[in-house]
C-alpha cells in the first residue's frame, strides 16, 4: 500500500543508486494487457544493419567466459571506472541517470529564467529550483523557518497530544512512530483503503540497532548517536544536553526496532493484511487517541476501517509510548523534524547531514553538486510536471512502438510457459492464463498527467515549498478515499530509471527515462535489446507469478489461486533458490539473504528464461547475424551481464544486503546465468567450470 511519506529518511533512491524499489509502495515489485503484435521484431524488420549493442570495449577477453561469466562480460569496465566522490556506486543505472539529469537540469534552468504565467506548472518548477539554488537566502534565514514546527513541539504538554502530533508530522513528511499509506485495500481491489505500518527509525534495518556481534553496525550506530547530538547543537542545544538527547533518542528507535517486523516478515501479504475496525482500534492500543489521530489524519469520516500491517508492534507501541517519558518524545520528534528539512536548511546542517546518510552509511566521499539535489527536489516534489517537461523534449514516439512490439512478444513467451510448467496443475493454469490476460503494460509516460494546480510555491520560501509539497501530496492521496480506484496513476515519473510491477492494480510500468541505451537501442539488433530490456520486462511480469505475487489473482485481490499441490511444487523450487543465493557472498562475511530477495530473484531468473524465448520469436526462425564475433544468443547473454555491471563502496554495499529486497547488482549478473540451459550451449560451459551448475542444482521456473 503506497505510503503518504517516505519509507525511510535515508532517501536511498534518487541521486547514487538504483536499487530498484518503487519509491512508495510495499505491494509494489520493481527491475526492473492483452497480446499485440507477437510476431514482428521490435527493433524493425531488418537486422542486418543494426548494431550489437554490446559494449565489446568493457569484456576482459582474458577471463573465461565459463569460468566467471560477470568479469568476461565487464571486467574491462571495472577496471578502469572510479566511482566519482559524489556515489556510493557507479552502474548502468547512475550512468543512464547521469545523462537524465543533464538533460533536466537544462529543463529546470530553462524553466527558472523564463516568464512563464504565474501559477504555471512550468512556472513552479522554475521557482522551485531557484529557491534552492538562492544558497545567500538559505544561510540568510537559518532556522528561522522552522520556528513554527519547533514551537509546537515545544507547546506539547502531555503524552495525549502525541496523536494529533503525530499526524500533523505525517503530513509533512517527518518521521513518525508509524506511517500512514492509502491504496487498493488488497481483499477487495475495487476500491480505497488506509493502512498503517511499523516506522520511525533513522537507521536502515533493525539490525543496525540490535546486532552486537557486527562490529560495522555496532560503529555505524555509535557514529549514529554522536551524529543526532551534532545535530541537536546546531539547532541550539547545549552539548551535554545534546548529547544526553541523542543517547534518549537511539534507546527510543532501538525499543521500536526491537519491535518491529523483518524484513522477511514484511514480505508475507497475508500477515501483514489485519483488516481492523475503527471501533477495535483501542483494543489494539489501549492508551493511545485513535480518534484523535483520525480527525487530525483527515481520515476519520472517510473510512470505517484500517488495514493494520504489524499489529503486535503497535501493541508494542502502546507500551513504548507509555514508558518513554514525554520530553524524550519531543526529542525524537524534534531530531526527526531537523533530520527531515536538513538538506534545506543551511549549509552546516546539510553537511552534517550529509557527513552520515552519506558518508557513514553508504561511504560517499562527496555530496552531489547543488543542482543536482536542486534538480531531486522538483523531481520529488513535482515529478509529473517535470514528467511532462522531459517527454516533449526527449522521448521519442517510435521507442513507445518498438517498446509494445517487445511486451507482445514477452506476453506470447508466457502464455506459451504456463502450458508447459511442469510445477503447475491445468487448475492453476487457467487462472495463471486469466492473470496474464488481464495485466496492464504502461509505457512511457501517464495518459492522463498530474495536476499541481492546488500546490502553491512561493520563489524564496525553499522550506515553506518543500512543506507545500509534502502536505499537497499527502492531501492528493487522502483524496483518494471513497472514490474509484484510478488504474491511470503511475507510482513512478517518466524520469524514472526504472520499472515496476503492482499486484493490487495487475500492472507492469516502464518509464520514459529506462527506454535508453544500455537497456534498450533502437540501432541495436534484437539480441541486445531482449537480453536488457527484455529481460526487464521479463522481470516486471514474473512478478505476477513469484512468491508474493502469485498470491494476487487476475484482479489485483489477495486471493489463493494455487492448488496446495502446486503450492508444494513451487516451495520445492524456491527453496533451492534461496539456498543458491544464501551461499552468494559479495563481500566478506556478508552473504545475501536469499529469503528476503527471494521475489526478486524469482524475476531475474524468470525474466531472464522467458526474454529469451521472446527472442526466438522474434526471431521467426530465420538464423540470427553474427556481430563483432558474436552470436545471437551470446549476445543475449552479454547485454544481460553488462546491464548489470556495478562498483559499490562496502558501506552501501553492507546496507544493501541488509535492507533491500534485491540481491547486490554483481550477483544479479551472473548467478542467474548457472540456471539458464540455453546459456551453457551458447558459451560452452562444460563440468568443471566456474560457471557450471549440475543440472540437477539448477533452478528452472520458467
Amino acid at each position: 500500500m503506497p505510503r503518504l511519506r517516505a519509507r525511510s529518511r535515508l532517501r536511498l533512491l534518487q541521486q547514487d543508486f538504483i536499487v530498484l524499489r518503487t519509491l512508495g509502495s510495499l505491494l509494489t515489485m520493481t527491475l526492473i494487457a492483452t497480446a499485440a503484435g507477437t510476431a514482428e521484431s521490435a527493433t524493425g524488420a531488418s537486422n542486418s544493419a543494426h548494431l550489437s549493442g554490446i559494449d565489446v570495449a568493457g569484456m576482459d577477453p582474458g577471463v573465461r567466459a565459463q569460468d566467471d561469466f560477470y568479469r568476461y562480460a565487464n571486467g574491462r569496465w571495472l577496471a578502469h571506472t572510479t566511482i566519482p566522490p559524489d556515489k556510493s556506486s557507479y552502474s548502468s543505472f547512475t550512468a543512464l541517470a547521469d545523462r537524465t539529469l543533464e538533460q533536466l537540469h537544462g529543463i529546470v534552468e530553462e524553466a527558472a529564467r523564463s516568464t512563464a504565467a504565474p501559477g504555471s506548472e512550468e512556472r513552479k518548477v522554475g521557482d522551485l529550483y531557484a529557491s534552492f539554488m538562492d544558497e545567500a537566502a538559505i544561510e540568510a534565514r537559518g532556522l528561522e523557518p522552522l520556528r513554527a514546527e519547533l514551537a509546537r513541539l515545544d507547546a506539547v504538554k502531555s503524552k495525549a497530544e502525541l496523536p494529533a502530533l503525530i499526524a500533523h508530522l505525517s503530513r509533512i513528511d517527518v518521521a513518525t512512530p508509524y506511517d500512514i499509506g492509502v491504496g487498493p485495500d488488497a481483499r477487495d481491489s475495487t476500491k480505497y483503503a488506509v493502512g498503517i505500518d511499523q516506522g520511525g527509525l533513522g537507521l536502515p534495518d533493525r539490525d543496525y540497532y540490535l546486532r552486537d556481534d557486527d562490529a560495522r553496525l555496532k560503529e555505524t550506530r555509535e557514529k549514529y548517536q554522536s551524529h543526532i547530538a551534532r545535530m541537536l547543537e546546531l539547532a541550539g542545544a547545549a552539548p551535554a544536553d545534546a548529547k544526553r538527547e541523542a543517547a534518549d533518542i537511539l534507546a527510543l528507535e532501538t525499543s521500536l526496532a526491537r519491535a518491529e517486523w523483518t524484513k522477511v516478515e514484511l514480505r508475507d501479504p497475508v500477515k501483514t493484511y489485519n483488516k481492523t475496525p475503527l471501533s477495535q482500534l483501542p483494543a489494539l492500543m489501549p492508551s493511545y487517541g485513535w480518534s484523535r489521530w483520525l480527525e487530525d489524519a483527515g481520515i476519520a469520516h472517510k473510512v470505517d476501517y484500517l488495514i493494520v500491517g504489524e499489529p503486535s508492534y503497535f501493541k508494542a507501541l502502546d507500551r513504548i509510548i507509555e514508558e518513554t517519558p514525554l520530553a524524550v518524545w519531543k526529542s525524537y520528534f524534534r531530531w526527526h523534524l531537523l533530520s527531515s528539512f536538513a538538506p534545506y536548511l543551511p549549509r552546516a546542517y546539510v553537511d552534517e547531514d550529509f557527513a552520515f546518510y552519506g558518508g557513514v552509511l553508504r561511504g560517499t566521499p562527496e555530496n552531489e553538486p547543488r543542482w543536482k539535489r536542486g534538480v531531486h527536489l522538483v523531481g520529488g516534489a513535482m515529478g509529473e510536471g517535470l514528467g511532462k517537461l522531459y517527454v516533449a523534449k526527449y522521448f521519442p514516439p517510435q521507442s513507445k512502438a518498438r517498446m509494445e512490439a517487445l511486451v507482445g512478444n514477452l506476453l506470447a513467451a508466457y502464455r506459451r510457459d504456463i502450458d508447459t510448467l511442469d510445477w503447475m496443475g491445468p487448475e492453476t493454469k487457467k487462472e495463471a492464463q486469466a492473470k496474464l490476460a488481464r495485466l496492464a503494460a504502461k509505457i512511457g509516460y501517464p495518459n492522463r498527467w498530474r495536476d499541481y494546480g492546488a500546490l502553491t510555491i512561493v520563489r524564496g520560501d525553499l522550506i515553506g515549498d518543500v512543506m507545500r509539497a509534502r502536505e499537497f501530496e499527502y492531501h492528493r492521496q487522502i483524496s483518494k478515499l471513497g472514490k474509484p480506484i484510478d488504474r491511470e496513476e503511475w507510482e513512478m515519473t517518466p524520469q524514472t530509471i526504472n520499472a515496476y510491477y503492482r499486484p493490487d492494480l495487475n500492472e507492469i510500468v516502464f518509464p520514459a527515462a529506462i527506454l535508453q541505451p544500455p537497456f534498450f537501442d533502437p540501432r541495436a539488433d534484437d539480441a541486445a535489446n531482449y537480453g536488457a530490456i527484455g529481460a526487464v520486462i521479463g522481470h516486471e511480469m514474473s512478478h505476477g507469478f513469484d512468491d508474493q505475487g502469485s498470491q494476487y489473482d487476475a484482479n489485483g485481490n489477495l486471493r489463493d489461486w494455487w492448488t496446495k499441490a502446486d503450492h508444494e511444487r513451487f516451495a520445492a523450487k524456491t527453496a533451492a533458490l534461496v539456498e543458491q543465493y544464501d551461499a552468494a557472498e559479495p563481500l566478506k562475511g556478508y552473504h545475501v539473504n536469499g529469503k528476503l530477495t527471494l521475489g526478486e530473484n524469482i524475476a531475474d531468473n524468470s525474466g531472464l528464461a522467458i526474454a529469451f524465448k521472446a527472442y526466438q520469436i522474434a526471431l521467426h526462425g530465420a538464423p540470427p547475424p553474427v556481430i563483432d564475433g558474436f552470436t545471437g544468443d551470446q549476445r543475449f547473454y552479454l547485454a544481460f551481464s553488462q546491464v548489470w555491471r556495478s562498483k559499490i563502496r562496502d558501506p552501501m554495499l553492507v546496507l544493501l544486503l541488509k535492507s533491500d529486497p534485491h540481491s547486490p547488482p554483481q550477483v544479479r549478473g551472473s548467478l542467474p546465468l548457472k540456471n539458464q540451459p540455453a546459456f551453457y550451449t551458447a558459451f560452452d560451459v562444460k563440468p568443471g567450470d566456474g560457471m557450471y551448475l549440475p543440472p540437477e542444482k539448477r533452478v528452472l521456473i520458467w
